[in-house]
């Protein structure tokens, strides 16, 4: 099965589920979604320049604040993994996005991550403004990332219907 993403989306991360990645129960254990995932928010960071060489320039880098990961579908040791990753919003001081994990080779949808990220002055260790040529860059991706559905895990809340709060 050939795997079929929109070509707006960011794509190219990839990783191979690793041998220390696997549980008791025989699949990727649910910690190393998130560390997976990290590889495809340092590729976001890297393509819109506020990864590890904006650290390095501008004393600024970004913290997740908050994520959801959403697990769709097992992934087994040497599974080989691709991500897409959509701009869903931001201002001056934030980003939300939501990755999206494939098997690469069998093309199933196996887990999604949504996260708000904070910018922050590095020296300070503060929230801080995005610097405006950033700010230009995330506009131009909101452009194109806006018209495209996003998957049916954003925004979703964690409820039974027992809840008493």
């Amino acid at each position: 099965m050939a795997l079929s993403v929109d070509p707006r989306l960011f794509f190219g991360c990839q990783t191979t589920v690793q041998e220390a990645w696997i549980d008791y129960n025989g699949h990727m254990n649910v910690g190393y979604y998130v560390v997976a995932f990290d590889l495809a928010t340092d590729h976001l960071l890297d393509r819109i320049d506020l990864g590890a060489r904006h650290l390095k320039s501008c004393g600024g880098s970004t913290f997740t604040a908050e994520m959801n990961v959403s697990y769709v579908r097992e992934v087994f040791q040497g599974a080989p993994l691709v991500f897409t990753t959509q701009l869903l919003g931001f201002d001056d001081k934030r980003l939300r996005y939501i990755h999206a994990m494939y098997h690469a080779e069998e093309g199933y949808l196996a887990a999604t991550n949504e996260c708000l990220s904070l910018y922050v002055d590095m020296e300070s260790r503060r929230v801080a403004q995005i610097p405006a040529e950033n700010l230009a860059k995330l506009a131009a991706l909101a452009e194109t990332h806006q018209s495209i559905e996003p998957p049916k895990t954003v925004a979703r809340s964690i409820a039974t219907k027992g809840d008493w709060f």
